[in-house]
């Protein structure tokens, strides 16, 4: 609480109250997050969260991005731990399903933070057709990249090799329904499985929606 308070004092407020919202969308999704219960927990009154956050929606908007980030992170270290391939096609198959699992893996490591990434109210970011991400982050004019950014690199890899069996739009679509649909059945339906068997539901789908996306050639 001090330094969060200390923050306050030299102008970061905002991206304290924010980072009290991730906190409480950590614990239980965007349904927990309250304007008048982040200023309690940085140390302000109301009030002066209002002036930053003119509404609720304003900072779970803020919380979904930062949300975003979080995931574009974690896909991105399972891109590093991967062990790169001499043949280009290899490779960007191996991209591709690090990508997804990297995207999984942070889903059910933090449930609430992805829940409140992706909401299944109100406006759901989605994978626009032009290559930018669905609702990009923001710091004056410059555009972070995130996870649909992420994906796109790795589809485009995959085009590159000559191994992609789908017009780019469609296979971003059917590449995201595919992790994504997964990642909820992990945490719903199937959220009790084993360590061991939910492993191998994370190669084992991911391995399956990627060889969807291939020819042939890539499969043989």
């Amino acid at each position: 609480m001090d330094s969060q308070r200390a923050g306050y004092h030299h102008g970061n407020l905002r991206e304290a109250l924010v980072q009290a919202g991730v906190e409480l969308a950590r614990e239980g999704g965007p349904s927990t997050i309250v304007l008048r219960e982040t200023a309690r927990r940085v140390g302000v009154s109301p009030n002066a969260a209002y002036r930053h956050f003119s509404a609720l929606p304003d900072l779970v908007d803020e919380v979904a991005r930062d949300s975003r980030r979080r995931l574009a992170e974690a896909m991105d270290a399972e891109l590093e731990r991967r062990t790169p391939a001499a043949d280009p096609g290899l490779d960007a198959v191996g991209r591709l399903t690090a990508v997804g699992e990297g995207y999984i893996r942070y889903a059910l490591a933090e449930p609430g933070l992805f829940a409140t990434a992706f909401p299944t109210g109100g406006k759901t970011p989605a994978p626009e057709q032009s290559g930018q991400d669905p609702a990009p982050d923001e710091e004056g004019d410059e555009v972070r990249r995130g996870p649909s950014a992420i994906l796109q690199e790795a589809l485009a890899a995959l085009d590159a090799a000559g191994l992609l069996a789908e017009p780019a739009a469609t296979a971003t679509f059917n590449a995201w329904a595919g992790v994504h649909g997964l990642a909820l059945l992990l945490l719903g339906p199937y959220a009790e499985l084993p360590e061991e068997t939910r492993e191998s539901a994370i190669t084992d789908g991911v391995a399956f929606v990627v060889r969807g996306l291939t020819t042939a050639q890539a499969r043989s």
